[in-house]
């Protein structure tokens, strides 16, 4: 079957990848759509250190084939938006209801696959590009067979992580001030939850004027290309800042945003020796820098969730879709997405 492998020193897309059957508690789904999100393009460049060979692709959504012994809330036929989260469902953290903290969905990445018979790693216990891929039980999270694939596809990292992160860790208030920087896939996704959370003044700032239309599009009020300008519409300061880009300069500029109580959230993925400073007195006034882990996000509740905000119209997915590719033009969509030509890419098998 064909998939993206990246060896430690590029991807290319093969014709000869295998994956074992489904084991008790695992689902196995062919995928019909997956998104390019910036975090595969992470892998390659060594920002996100990762064992190779490793399928990529953690954005997807499919048809489930088969079922493992055990699971029951899914079955052969169903259409599923995939979720990146194998966490255990019985630690501490799951048990309180908070799975991205869940260790054992941290690292610890399994060998499904396989190419001329040696075993090949999965990248975030995903690998969405492939014809079929094997996941636990709990990251297969039905959906209504009318959401179009390849819009579902985006709900399982983009809209978890953006959506989440305004609603499930900063909690967002009606008539508060957010102020994203970056207007990416992440972006875009963070000012749509600001849009439904009811903020009133979502500023976006992103060095791209060609990205307005669409920032407003999904919820910005205002736009603008440096956050230079983010005190002439907020004097005070904001109550949220996201930083949607994982630039250190740009995470000092989220903290000096800030109105007293109140935080920044960190969503963009610097480099991991990165180190990133702020004036501590400046955080006296109840000021707060938040990391923020997938939105926080519970899938089987949350892309339920969004996928009936889809339905009613209220949550944007097929606007996210800025381009879709066969998977035989891997390169042409990295590319596309590494100079920001797509709000996000598809690659549909």
């Amino acid at each position: 079957m064909r998939g993206v492998v990246f060896d430690g020193t590029q991807p290319q897309v093969v014709d000869d990848l295998e994956v074992r059957d489904p084991g008790p508690g695992e689902v196995l789904v062919a995928i019909a759509a997956a998104g390019l999100c910036h975090s595969d393009l992470s892998v390659i460049d060594g920002t996100i250190p990762f064992p190779t060979p490793v399928v990529l692709g953690h954005e997807g959504a499919g048809v489930v084939e088969a079922v493992g012994a055990g699971v029951v809330h899914v079955g052969p036929g169903d259409h599923v938006a995939l979720s990146t989260l194998a966490n255990c469902g019985a630690c501490t953290d799951c048990d309180r209801g908070r799975p991205t903290m869940c260790r054992t969905a941290i690292g610890r990445p399994g060998r499904p696959f396989s190419r001329g018979g040696a075993p090949l790693f999965q990248f975030a216990s995903n690998s969405a590009f492939a014809e079929r891929t094997v996941v636990k039980a709990v990251q297969a999270v039905k959906i209504p067979s009318d959401i179009p694939l390849t819009s579902a596809a985006l709900i399982g990292c983009g809209v978890l992580t953006g959506v989440g992160a305004v609603l499930n860790r900063a909690r967002v208030d009606r008539g508060e001030s957010v102020v994203v920087i970056g207007t990416g896939g992440i972006g875009l996704n963070v000012l749509q939850g600001a849009r439904i959370a009811g903020a009133s003044t979502v500023v976006a700032v992103d060095s791209n004027p060609a990205k307005e239309e669409v920032a407003r599009q999904f919820g910005a009020t205002h736009f603008l290309a440096s956050a230079a300008g983010v005190r002439e519409i907020l004097p005070t300061g904001a109550d949220h800042v996201f930083e949607c880009v994982g630039s250190t300069a740009l995470i000092r500029q989220a903290i000096d945003l800030l109105d007293r109580h109140a935080q920044a959230i960190l969503l963009g993925m610097p480099a991991p020796t990165a180190e990133a400073s702020f004036v501590p007195a400046a955080m006296f006034l109840d000021k707060s820098i938040l990391g923020c882990r997938y939105g926080s996000s519970r899938p089987q509740h949350d892309i339920a969730l969004y996928a009936d905000l889809y339905r009613q119209g209220r949550l944007l997915l097929d606007e996210l879709v800025t381009e879709t590719y066969p998977v035989e033009d891997f390169a042409k969509a990295a590319d596309d997405a590494h100079h920001g030509r797509v709000a996000r890419g598809v690659l549909t098998f």
